[in-house]
C-alpha cells in the first residue's frame, strides 16, 4: 500500500516561480495536483482537485491572494492556505489571515522551510515567518487593549495568552508543555478554555482570532 501524500496546489502568476515551487514540493514528496495563475483558475481547479494545501501568492493577475483564498475555501473548505509572497507588508499579512489563510511565508524562505511549512499547514498548524507571527500577535494585543473596560469581550489569563503565543507560532501542545514545564493535559486544558472564551474551533482560528475582529474600524 502506498503512502498517502499531502496534495498541494500552487497558485502564482509568474510561471517560472510557480513551476519552480511545484518542482521543489514534488521533490520533497508532496503530490502537486494542480497549479494556477490567478483567482479564477485557482477557484476552478480547487473545486476539482480539493487539495490538502494551497500555496498562494498575494499578487495575482486577476486579483489578490486574499480574494483567491476566499474563493478557494468557498469551493474546497477542507483545504488549508499557506501564503508564499514577496510582500511582508502588514496589510497583506492581515488581509490574508482575515480571508482564511493558515499561515504566511515570505519568498526568501528556503526550500526546507517551505516544505516544513506545508507539512505544518496540512496538520492545521499556523505557520508564519518569525517577524510576521509577532505582527499577528501584536494585532491581537492591540485589539484586546483597545476594548473598553467592562466590555463583554473575552478576557484571557496571562497563562492563556502565553500559550496562545506559542500556538500562533505553530507549536504542538507537547512542545508547549515542554517549554513551560507543564503537563500535556494542562496545556490542552488551557487551549480548550481559550477555544471556549474566543468561540473558535481550532488552533488555526486561535491564531486568526484577532484579525477577524475590529480590523475594519
Amino acid at each position: 500500500m502506498g503512502i498517502d501524500r499531502t496534495s498541494v496546489m500552487v497558485v502564482d502568476d509568474h510561471p517560472i516561480w510557480r513551476d519552480a515551487v511545484a518542482r521543489d514540493l514534488a521533490d520533497d514528496g508532496f503530490d502537486v495536483v494542480a497549479t494556477a495563475d490567478g483567482v479564477a483558475s485557482a477557484k476552478r481547479r480547487a473545486a476539482v482537485v480539493r487539495p490538502d494545501v494551497v500555496v498562494m501568492d498575494m499578487r495575482l493577475g486577476d486579483g489578490d491572494g486574499a480574494q483567491a483564498t476566499t474563493e478557494v475555501l468557498a469551493v474546497s473548505p477542507s483545504s488549508r492556505i499557506l501564503v508564499l509572497s514577496a510582500s511582508d507588508e502588514r496589510d497583506d499579512v492581515l488581509e490574508a489571515v482575515k480571508a482564511g489563510a493558515t499561515g504566511y511565508l515570505v519568498k526568501s524562505a528556503s526550500k526546507q522551510e517551505l516544505g516544513d511549512a506545508v507539512r505544518a499547514t496540512a496538520q492545521g498548524r499556523a505557520v508564519f515567518t518569525p517577524g510576521l507571527a509577532g505582527l499577528v500577535l501584536g494585532e491581537f494585543r492591540r485589539i484586546e487593549q483597545s476594548s473598553p473596560a467592562g466590555a463583554d469581550g473575552p478576557t484571557l489569563t496571562e497563562r492563556e495568552t502565553e500559550i496562545l503565543r506559542y500556538v500562533a507560532k505553530g507549536l504542538t501542545a507537547k512542545q508547549i508543555a515542554s517549554r513551560l514545564s507543564l503537563s500535556h493535559r494542562t496545556v490542552e486544558n488551557h487551549v480548550q478554555a481559550t477555544f471556549r472564551k474566543l468561540q473558535v474551533g481550532n488552533r488555526v482560528e486561535l491564531a486568526r482570532y484577532a484579525i477577524e475582529h475590529g480590523l475594519d474600524e
